[in-house]
């Protein structure tokens, strides 16, 4: 170049090896921002449609992906992508990240949890850096990706950490994406205040479920037992006419149109009463079928099965923890619970079904019991929230067990009157 060249003393690359050093730069940064085992998510990877869901949770997903692109596009404020297990988020996360990376920015992606450790193991005498070093490396970053918050030990050491962290970065207004499994509520105050601030802040909640569950709905979970209940549906439903009297019809009856009503717009509780065979889970799996019928999640569970479930999370093999199963259930978008009552009582059942029951409740989550029980035999707690009409329909059904076929009652026998023949010689 001349001597009045703007490059001229400069050392510039040749065109041949410019390609390989932009590939170990990315690498470098894809190295220090620990993304080396999420290079495969990136936004080409990823399904913004998913895997057969309805319109309105593609259109939910859609929205996800495109306010994520917007984010990595143009790095600013804070974007929280909250959701389910497997519905994408980290995915999304690392999308961001790797696209920093290959235009050469800077950018930090840690788990929540790990980033909890690595500070904690800084203390040790072995560690090759300071504290001092990681903390500040972490609260700076250009661009921090924080994954899974909510999942971490809860400690006052960590929530001290996590807090000036936090609102270094909100002061500062540095780009920070943050993902998780917990509403806003459940998560610590000063965090929540943090987060929650419109001015900053980007919430995204995505609705689709597991991806890992590919082509497979709710109502397939691996606590679901609907699958054996396909055959029970509102067409398949025996009224019963001709076996029951005027006021066990009239019954039964109104315990198909109240069940269809909320079948059609779920909402609140619905507890269906009854003897054994009844057809209280008849009517319950018909309201799960008929909202999978229509491309809706529905979750239905026999409550003693549940616990099963719930307890064998703590065997070492259990390839789940317990708080992803108890929190697909808590969360379920609709919920039928069945046979209610017929647990074994533990104190631990009796807290973990108050929990589900609670969190359902104050989220006015649509949810479907039935038990045999009386509802004033069940935990007074249960039983409170039960008596509030104004989020729970509680119906008694009086016809006793049904035995399949339609029995028609007989019709009374006619005294045959026999006249005696009169002879007259």
């Amino acid at each position: 170049v001349p001597l009045d060249h703007p490059d001229f003393g400069k050392l510039i690359p040749c065109a041949c090896r410019m390609a390989q050093l932009a590939e170990r730069r990315v690498a470098a940064l894809r190295s220090v921002s620990d993304m080396d085992s999420l290079a495969r998510m990136t936004f080409d990877t990823f399904l913004p449609e998913g895997h057969g869901l309805p319109p309105e949770k593609q259109a939910n997903l859609r929205w996800a992906y495109d306010e994520a692109r917007e984010f990595a596009a143009h790095p600013r404020g804070w974007l929280v992508l909250k959701g389910g297990f497997g519905c994408g988020k980290t995915h999304l996360a690392a999308a961001i990240a790797n696209t920093c990376i290959e235009r050469g920015q800077a950018v930090l992606f840690k788990t929540v949890p790990d980033l909890l450790d690595h500070l904690r193991a800084t203390f040790a005498p072995s560690s090759q850096s300071g504290y001092d070093e990681t903390f500040e490396q972490v609260r700076t970053a250009q661009v921090l990706i924080l994954d899974d918050l909510g999942t971490e030990s809860s400690t006052p050491w960590a929530q001290e950490k996590l807090f000036q962290i936090f609102n270094y970065r909100y002061n500062a207004r540095l780009p920070t994406v943050i993902t998780t499994n917990r509403e806003l509520e459940e998560i610590a105050l000063r965090l929540q205040s943090r987060l929650a601030d419109p001015d900053l802040t980007q919430i995204v909640s995505i609705t689709a479920p597991d991806f890992r569950r590919a082509g497979v709905g709710q109502d397939q979970s691996d606590l679901s037992s609907l699958k054996l209940h396909s055959d029970q549906t509102f067409e398949s439903f025996d009224l019963r006419t001709g076996e029951l009297d005027s006021e066990g019809q009239e019954n039964l009856q109104r315990a198909v149109e109240i069940a269809r009503r909320f079948a059609e717009t779920p909402s609140n509780w619905l507890v269906l009463t009854g003897n054994y065979g009844c057809g209280k889970t008849h009517l319950a799996a018909a309201i799960a079928n008929l909202r999978v019928s229509r491309g809706q999640p529905a979750l239905f569970i026999v409550v003693p099965d549940l616990l099963d479930h719930l307890r064998a999370t703590f065997n070492p093999q259990s390839t789940v923890t317990f708080y992803q199963q108890f929190e697909e259930v808590r969360r379920a978008p609709l919920l039928v619970l069945d046979d209610l009552g017929t647990e074994s009582a533990t104190p631990w059942a009796r807290e973990k079904l108050y929990q589900i029951f609670d969190y359902r409740y104050n989220a006015r989550l649509p949810t479907v019991i039935t038990t045999a029980s009386r509802i004033e035999d069940l935990d007074a707690r249960l039983y409170a929230r039960m008596q509030d009409s104004s989020r729970c329909t509680a119906f008694a059904i009086l016809a006793p067990a049904y035995h399949g076929g339609t029995a028609r009652r007989k019709a009374p026998r006619q005294r045959t009157t026999t006249r005696r023949r009169t002879t007259i010689d």
